[in-house]
């Protein structure tokens, strides 16, 4: 399959990039500048014939489209595509100290990104191929707690987004869900997360191959295909 994942140059992106390739899928890896170093690099060179970087800046909406107009006119179709970029700004801020910049970059990337891509992608994705937003369960409703505003906010919007998205391309046979991906440990979820990034990664392809089952009336799951609370 021909995957396009957001954000895939480190943290879970770069786990599900990797996990990815060792499946056999081909990888369109989305970062903000290029060239890539570091590990998506060392990717790169070790399956230069199915993994390609494409700059994808989700708060440029121009990289979006330029991408999409690449892929068009080289006739690339998308299988899947991974909205995975995203930020954790003012954890543990009050919101008397809260910054209003802050909650705006973090809309701008969580929320915003997403919807820059799905905009542009969406042309050109298969008949029942999959479009999976990177969410959290700081954005159920049902578990709203006095801290991470622009975090919990933007994924409670992304939620949403996804359940739009599904109605939007229901003709074509689109499936979209968001995703928890669980507490893991990568620079956002930090040293003392309990997740294991492989195992996140493992489900959510898992998912992606239809290894694991996901009913068509849920939109919000965790990365074993569970539902999650709204």
């Amino acid at each position: 399959m021909n995957l396009l994942i957001t954000g895939a140059n480190r943290g879970l992106g770069l786990k599900l990039t990797e996990t990815a390739l060792e499946r056999g899928h081909r990888m369109f890896a989305g970062v903000r500048t290029l060239p890539p170093g570091g590990t998506l690099a060392s990717l790169i060179a070790r399956y230069p014939d199915r993994v390609i970087a494409v700059k994808l800046d989700v708060t440029r909406e121009e990289d979006a489209a330029a991408l999409a107009e690449r892929l068009r006119s080289e006739g690339e179709a998308l299988d899947v595509v991974i909205n995975n970029a995203g930020v954790l700004l003012e954890r543990g801020v009050k919101l008397e100290d809260l910054s209003t910049d802050a909650v705006e970059e973090t809309f701008d990337i969580n929320l915003f990104g997403p919807i820059r891509v799905a905009k542009h992608m969406f042309p050109l994705m298969r008949q029942g191929g999959m479009l999976l937003n990177i969410s959290s369960e700081a954005g159920c409703l049902s578990n709203a707690y006095d801290g991470d505003y622009p975090y919990a906010l933007s994924k409670v919007a992304l939620n949403y987004f996804s359940k739009q998205l599904k109605a939007h391309d229901k003709p074509r046979g689109v499936r979209v869900f968001a995703v928890h991906p669980g507490w893991i440990k990568t620079d956002m979820g930090g040293e003392n997360a309990p997740g294991d990034p492989q195992v996140t990664a493992d489900g959510i392809l898992d998912i992606v191959e239809g290894k694991t089952a996901v009913s068509d009336d849920l939109y919000f799951i965790n990365h074993r295909g569970e539902p999650m609370p709204l």
